[in-house]
């Protein structure tokens, strides 16, 4: 880690210490105070050609009310903020948790700045944020890392300060920022416990995102460069679908979907316009991101949209799988994973990106294993991909008929690192002769556990020839390293989860080259 960017760190852990407990301190009548009120850090997101989000959320004393407050932000060409480019004030709310959104306009494409926040006496730790390249600028690369799936007990977060040192241009967390568990009572084997209770209610997610918030290594991360975000389940409740949890009261579930909805928004850095309506009934983070000519990123939401998993048991707290032949509903046309409205957007995007070969990569960023994944057993797990069969089929038709010039997914949700040759149409699980389309790369978690064995793994390769690797046993994240030519994306893995100092090291390292669809190992 170079010099500069360590010092950045250490600086944030500092700041991030005392936020392991929500931090205490006196706000006075004289609007001075004690203590951090920026203890959970600072973040940008959703980077333009002339601007990009900054956020930063105060916490509340426990037990006290904080009221509303004025929050000063700077954006300066250096560190030491001598040369300010841009600086104004906004509004931290307790109606939205005290967080603040400044979507910053009017800068230059293409380059570095940096950016605090202050309040009284207290300033920020230092982010550094970037714009994206003008529209038309074919660049010569962007480093992207790719992330998912921290549950705090499982792991510490090693990979977010080894993320940091790869320097990338471009976070892409694609879902489950939190759990919303409460610590096992067998505690046995985590690497770290808390003493929040299972998330239900607005209070109880704002504190799951402060708990997590609070780990400097994540922090640092978020201060790093900017992140553009989506949700998966656990942001919610497991394994729900659309506006259902599959366990009855519907009234309930819905509120507590706003509340964590809310609570999403609240502690990302997210755009306005993602606000739909001002009850968090929906939120919408689908979206586009474009990275001048070279690429093109098409965020996915394959939660709020989607069918209830197919025959899913009533009751049950999680979705199952099913043999297709037992579980007609599985092969029912109308059944989204995206829902209707998204299809479509989505189909016009890939439509755009190939009108005039003015894109050269479309990368899909969605949650979880695009490719068919067939079982030994004979079973389809029913919450990804496998249980919306002719969804996916859709979205494969919709890359055949547009032919974008190269297609890139990337996912996580499995907690497991895997490679695929995506086919065309019709494939099923084998693949067969048919052509290869795209190409997936679905990522391992950053700390989450992956609930099975290599040897299970290995035997679903076996069933499946389109995955090239599948990797259950290490945790980590992914870099793409894109450029006008070839996409390389490297597996970085943690040697040890539970040691918040822990080593990392490249799995493997797989390239794409321009209009050759499918990866290759490097």
């Amino acid at each position: 880690m170079p010099p500069k960017q360590r010092r950045l760190f250490l600086q944030r852990a500092a700041f991030a210490a005392a936020a392991t407990t929500l931090p205490r301190w006196a706000w006075l009548q004289t609007a001075h105070l004690t203590g951090d009120p920026f203890a959970l850090g600072v973040a940008s997101g959703d980077p333009a050609p002339d601007g990009v989000v900054l956020w930063t959320r105060l916490i509340a004393p426990p037990g006290q009310p904080l009221p509303e407050q004025t929050v000063h932000w700077e954006v300066a060409h250096d560190e030491g903020f001598q040369r300010i480019v841009q600086k104004g004030q906004a509004t931290a709310s307790p109606e939205r948790g005290h967080s603040v959104h400044v979507e910053v306009q009017g800068l230059e494409p293409a380059r570095w700045y940096h950016y605090r926040f202050l309040l009284g006496q207290a300033t920020s730790a230092t982010g550094r944020t970037r714009t994206a390249p003008a529209a038309d600028a074919l660049v010569a690369r962007l480093r992207v890392a790719f992330a998912s799936c921290q549950r705090w007990e499982h792991g510490h977060y090693a990979a977010w300060r080894h993320l940091c040192a790869d320097q990338p241009e471009l976070v892409l967390f694609l879902g489950d920022y939190i759990y919303e568990y409460a610590t096992p009572k067998n505690t046995e084997g985590l690497a770290r416990t808390h003493s929040l209770r299972h998330a239900t209610t607005l209070a109880d997610y704002r504190d799951r995102y402060a708990l997590h918030k609070s780990d400097p290594a994540l922090q640092a991360a978020h201060a790093a460069c900017p992140w553009a975000v989506t949700w998966d389940d656990h942001e919610v409740q497991n394994d729900y679908a659309g506006t259902s949890n599959g366990q009855g009261d519907a009234t309930a579930f819905l509120a507590q979907r706003a509340a964590a909805w809310q609570a999403f928004y609240e502690n990302m850095p997210l755009r306005a316009s993602s606000l739909v309506d001002a009850q968090f009934g929906q939120l919408q983070v689908y979206r586009r991101l474009r990275w001048g000519r070279l690429a093109q990123l098409h965020l996915l939401d394959d939660r709020q949209y989607r069918a209830l998993q197919a025959c899913r048991k009533p009751g049950a707290s999680n979705a199952g799988a099913v043999r297709p032949g037992d579980c007609a509903e599985l092969a029912d046309p109308a059944r989204s994973l995206l829902g209707p409205a998204q299809e479509q957007w989505l189909d016009a995007g890939l439509a755009a990106d190939a009108q005039s070969d003015h894109t050269r990569w479309s990368v899909l960023a969605q949650q979880t294993l695009f490719s068919p994944r067939h079982y030994p057993s004979g079973q389809v797990a029913t919450d990804g991909w496998d249980g919306y069969p002719a969804a996916r089929e859709r979205l494969l038709q919709s890359v055949q008929r547009h032919r974008p010039r190269n297609t890139v997914l990337l996912g996580g949700d499995i907690h497991q690192n895997y490679v695929c040759n995506v086919h065309a149409p019709g494939a099923g699980a084998s693949g067969g002769s048919l052509p290869v389309l795209a190409s997936e790369f679905c990522g391992t978690s950053i700390s989450s556990r992956a609930g099975t064995t290599q040897d299970k793994v290995d035997a679903i390769v076996r069933h499946n020839p389109h995955v090239l690797l599948a990797r259950c046993e290490q945790r980590g994240y992914g870099l793409a390293d894109i450029t006008p030519t070839r996409w390389t994306t490297t597996l970085r893995v943690v040697d040890n989860p539970m040691d918040a100092a822990s080593t990392a090291s490249t799995q493997a390292r797989f390239v794409v080259e321009d209009r050759k669809p499918g990866p290759v190992v490097a």
